[in-house]
């Protein structure tokens, strides 16, 4: 049987789902932010309980990340992915943060595929692989771009399969993986331009 596509996944998710998949898209472009590594635990630690901590658990995740520099566009889209999650738990507009979180997430690490120096694609291209991708076509993507992708698709795949508590940490193991892959990245940029 085909694996589906993340735009499929998507759909079909429920409001944990949802919430875990933009918070998870969030988590892994943290590095960006230049911010602490466990901002978001106590929003994570709150999705166990679903509609019951999400608003204030929110809220103070805000609150936290209020504080973290931001120093250029990519890490201005960061704090925009926090500041559009809504506070409602409610499938229609968790799904539509998760896709925004989602499209966000994918061109943070184009950005990082192209690397410093490298031609830049027009953004007509850019838009129309992402989207490919995300409907299951992820030719011309680079390899950061396809491992965003993978995990995207792995989150939602996990949540659909496991209950509560385990289907969360097991998510949360993936994310925290990919959030490492980026941390390296940035770093190796960084030292480059010195």
């Amino acid at each position: 049987m085909a694996s589906k596509s993340l735009r499929e996944l998507m759909a079909q998710a429920d409001e944990r789902g949802l919430a875990a998949s933009g918070l998870a898209c969030l988590d892994r472009c943290l590095p960006l932010l230049a911010s602490e590594a466990d901002a978001l635990r106590p929003l994570w630690a709150g999705l166990v309980e679903g509609e019951e901590d999400w608003s204030e658990r929110l809220a103070e995740a805000r609150e936290t990340m209020e504080g973290a520099a931001v120093d250029d566009e990519s890490a201005a889209l960061v704090r925009q992915m926090l500041g559009a999650a809504p506070s409602e738990w409610e499938v229609d507009p968790l799904r539509e943060w998760a896709d925004d979180c989602s499209v966000a997430a994918l061109e943070l690490h184009h950005r990082f595929d192209a690397g410093p120096g490298s031609e830049v694609p027009e953004a007509a291209d850019v838009v129309d692989v992402l989207k490919r991708c995300r409907e299951g076509e992820p030719d011309g993507a680079g390899p950061l771009v396809a491992g965003e992708l993978r995990r995207q698709v792995q989150i939602l795949e996990i949540l659909a399969d496991a209950e509560g508590g385990v289907g969360l940490r097991q998510a949360l193991d993936v994310s925290t993986e990919g959030q490492r892959v980026l941390r390296a990245v940035v770093s190796r940029r960084a030292r480059v331009r010195r």
